[in-house]
């Protein structure tokens, strides 16, 4: 056993430079046992609590060294959501504010590679998204979703930022707010972005990763089709770790805006659990050692990348959305921040009905069958209703003109 010990002891030494695991353990526990406490209540979107929270990321990157873009760490977007899933319209509601955090690491190189996570969670249960029977006033901490995720982007930042290399891309390490209300945050700043898209090499999501099974080792990744680099350089490198890999960009996280933009992604996930959503996702469930060799497993993907000047961008399948008892799908990507009347497109997937249908990236939809779209639960609603085989006339908004098509799914 002590053997055993040494020999894991001596690897991550290697791999973290001066840090050993013990002071790594030690770090990720300080900033996951603070960031999924009590005093946070939850860290809610655009509550006191989350604002607490996105100040401690910014001093951590601070203290790491990091540039601030406009002298801040913290970059605010406004946003409308309703209170009620059965709201029809954002037109009464009011504004709110939330902020992400963002740091650079310039190293006077040409790209920059992205690596992020939200730190916000489902505050005291209040957005309908809880998993809980009664969840209402209850806090949920997300101590793995996604304070694990957050604390990640802080070590990493601090490693790159304090390893005494070099490293021949730049580092945008970003935490962002309101992805649990439709990966707003993400959103927001892809489309106001500090960095020119076209200089981002590639996007690092970290999006629960506090929950490694010791057992089977089970590391899930997304997006490895967004370029064909991944796979094989994914293959090329020895771990303990067992992999298990899916092509789509496109999934419930923030790294979907980026694909949505064209960069190349991953997204690395330790996988789902009975605690998702409740408000018994806390600190004492972490497995932090199972998250330093995740991270470890993040710095030697990232290393492998120094190998290309820019990686190339591949656009992949998308996941059907459906849920529960929608039997169709339209191949679409629904823009959550949109805060118009309708359901506006961010991705259309080729050769499903939409795309087929002449939809097109843009779009809002209006109206879906005979059911008026004023929201992404109105166009649900509508795409309960169909099935295989039907055709059903859709009218979208497109350059300021209604177009009446139909979709055949």
């Amino acid at each position: 056993m002590r053997l055993n010990l040494t020999v894991c002891l001596c690897f991550l030494l290697v791999s973290f430079g001066i840090k050993g695991q013990d002071i790594l353990v030690k770090e990720l526990k300080e900033d996951i046992s603070f960031l999924a406490s009590d005093k946070l209540k939850g860290r809610g979107t655009s509550s006191p609590e989350e604002l607490m929270a996105a100040k401690f990321i910014a001093d951590k990157f601070k203290k790491a060294g990091l540039s601030s873009f406009n002298n801040s760490y913290l970059k605010a977007f406004t946003y409308k959501k309703s209170v009620s899933p059965h709201d029809t319209s954002t037109a009464n509601v009011p504004q709110k504010k939330a902020n992400n955090v963002v740091g650079f690491l310039d190293n006077k190189a040409p790209y920059t590679i992205v690596i992020g996570a939200h730190y916000d969670h489902l505050g005291l249960g209040h957005d309908h998204n809880s998993m809980d029977a009664n969840p209402d006033g209850k806090i949920h901490n997300g101590a793995d979703d996604n304070a694990s995720g957050t604390a990640g982007v802080i070590e990493l930042a601090n490693y790159y930022a304090k390893n005494n290399k070099t490293e021949p891309f730049n580092f945008l390490f970003i935490c962002f707010s309101g992805e649990e209300l439709g990966l707003l945050g993400s959103k927001k700043w892809c489309d106001d972005p500090d960095v020119e898209l076209t200089k981002i090499n590639y996007m690092i999501n970290m999006d629960m990763i506090g929950r490694l099974n010791d057992s089977t080792k089970k590391l899930l990744v997304y997006g490895v089709g967004t370029s064909p680099v991944w796979v094989p350089l994914l293959d090329s490198i020895k771990s303990n770790l067992t992999l298990k890999k899916d092509s789509s960009g496109i999934g419930p996280s923030d790294q979907t805006s980026f694909y949505l933009k064209n960069i190349p992604v991953l997204h690395f996930f330790t996988g789902q659990h009975s605690d998702y959503h409740k408000p018994s996702d806390d600190i004492e469930k972490v497995n932090y050692n199972g998250e330093v060799e995740v991270l470890d497993y993040i710095i030697k993907v990232v290393e492998k990348t120094f190998n290309y000047k820019k990686l190339d961008f591949a656009k992949t399948r998308n996941p059907d959305t459906g849920k529960g008892g929608f039997k169709v799908t339209m191949g679409v990507m629904p823009d959550y921040a949109f805060e118009g009347e309708g359901m506006r497109i961010d991705g259309v997937t080729d050769g499903k009905p939409a795309s087929k249908a002449g939809i097109l990236k843009g779009d809002v939809v209006k109206k879906l069958g005979g059911i008026e779209v004023k929201n992404v639960e109105d166009y649900m609603k509508a795409l309960s209703g169909l099935k295989k085989g039907d055709t059903s006339p859709i009218e979208v908004l497109r350059n300021g003109e209604i177009k009446s098509l139909n979709v055949t799914f």
